[in-house]
């Protein structure tokens, strides 16, 4: 027996009575960046399983004693989790296929190729994976980790949650951003729930949703008398916000000439309702909210410098969803069990083959468009999980996105200006053409990028 240790990635166990095949192995999957231990037995296996906690195993299936199929179906009893691929020589197809029967993950066939055997063992481990997470979140023994009712477990998740638990006791204006439907208002709540104005109102206004006119008397309030309908006076969001937070949702849609009125309010901590010549103090935590690339809109001229740099005092920005990993299983299993509680259905999780294919999609409309799948399925389904047929036609048939460069005959291949300009734009499509964020991907600063896009116009 050997083990190689410090390796990054999973833990593989080898399994085969030839020295020379496991040390092969053993190289290979090591410079892959797994921990390999091999053995030349399956009785040796079985003591190594008690010690280590293996994501896979890759075991051959001619051995003295106990053999590599009696070994899958030890395995299947006792670590039905656990994938294992089968090594198997050409003329031992058929034992393979039973290994396959009795709950083997794959099998490769003797002699193989490196890239195979590495592909294999990968897709084995991230298959184990995802299964052990399907199982954990079912059992629901420990609540996902979160911050307020922000759920999700990613790194990117817990660098959010370091930052907001250090930001939200303060008094600074806070500018939110992210693509639409990756829950920005959910973030304001957990900031005034964790801040000292929690007893205190929070009160979200949406500045695309309303006329410029409508915005002004929504945000001010407006005197008797100051336009028609105006029969009695109303107090504005600012001021029935007063000692709380207000929520600007949406604010880089707010018009031009709004943005003075705001701008000044913001700085006096005072107002004027529409109509009226009495000068209010009001005392209200501005948080904002957008998913435009407000330093952009400020370069073109469509936001004012001035008000952008005093919402934007902390600058938080919210992952998508493509970009949290297993989170999105988490999700999604807490929306089933929301939606099965209401419908009243026993709808306990989500099948395999079903979160392969949520991990595998893009999610333009982020955690939004994720809670109306799951809310579909859990509707739609017949069975105790959601399965791939409860899926729409656009997750069921998705295919990932590729760059593609051109091929190895020479009339395929592109010049690397052409390379370059298709690699942009698919960034730019993945941040939804966030320029700022763009940039920082690309390495590149926003006048280079904008040169370069320029470039492509002309």
């Amino acid at each position: 027996m050997n083990q190689d240790s410090g390796t990054s990635g999973g833990q593989v166990l080898v399994v085969d009575d030839d020295q020379a095949m496991c040390e092969m192995v053993q190289t290979a999957l090591t410079l892959r960046g797994h921990t390999v231990t091999w053995v030349r037995s399956a009785d040796e296996a079985m003591e190594q399983l008690g010690r280590t906690d293996f994501d896979a195993i890759v075991t051959d299936v001619k051995m003295p004693g106990t053999s590599g199929l009696q070994l899958c179906s030890q395995l299947g009893e006792l670590r039905p989790d656990l994938p294992v691929v089968v090594m198997t020589g050409f003329g031992s197809m058929d034992m393979a296929v039973t290994a396959i029967r009795a709950g083997a993950y794959d099998f490769i066939t003797k002699p193989f190729d490196i890239d195979l055997l590495n592909i294999t063992v990968d897709r084995a481990i991230e298959h184990g994976r995802l299964k052990t997470q399907l199982r954990r979140l079912e059992d629901g023994r420990e609540g996902p980790s979160g911050f307020g009712e922000m759920i999700g477990e990613s790194q990117s998740m817990r660098n959010l949650y370091d930052q907001l638990s250090r930001i939200s006791q303060s008094d600074a204006s806070i500018l939110i951003t992210g693509e639409s439907g990756t829950g920005k208002e959910v973030v304001a709540r957990a900031i005034h729930q964790h801040s000292a104005r929690r007893d205190k109102p929070f009160i979200a206004v949406n500045c695309a949703a309303l006329s410029e006119t409508l915005l002004e008397s929504e945000l001010f309030g407006h005197a008797q008398g100051a336009f028609t309908d105006a029969r009695t006076q109303r107090r504005g969001l600012l001021m029935q916000a007063n000692g709380g937070t207000l929520l600007l949702d949406e604010m880089g849609d707010m018009p031009m000439a709004l943005q003075v009125k705001l701008l000044r309010a913001l700085e006096e901590r005072k107002l004027r309702p529409v109509g009226s010549d009495q000068e209010l103090e009001f005392d209200v935590r501005i948080l904002s909210a957008t998913h435009r690339d407000l330093e952009t809109a400020v370069e073109e001229h469509q936001f004012r410098e001035d008000l952008y740099y005093r919402i934007n005092v902390i600058q938080i920005h919210l992952p998508p969803l493509r970009a949290r990993g297993m989170d999105i299983l988490l999700l999604a299993q807490h929306f089933v069990q929301q939606f099965a509680q209401r419908s009243g259905k026993s709808v306990q999780g989500i099948a395999e083959p079903a979160a392969e294919k949520l991990l595998n999609y893009s999610w333009p409309g982020n955690i939004r468009e994720l809670r109306n799948v799951i809310e579909r399925a859990v509707a739609l389904t017949v069975f105790d999980r959601v399965g791939v047929e409860d899926l729409p036609d656009k997750i069921r048939e998705h295919r990932g996105k590729t760059v593609f460069i051109g091929g190895d005959d020479p009339n395929e291949l592109m010049s690397l200006e052409e390379i370059q300009r298709r690699y942009i734009n698919h960034v730019l499509e993945s941040v939804d053409h966030n320029k700022t964020l763009a940039a920082q991907i690309l390495g590149v600063d926003r006048k280079t990028l904008y040169r370069k896009l320029k470039a492509e116009n002309e």
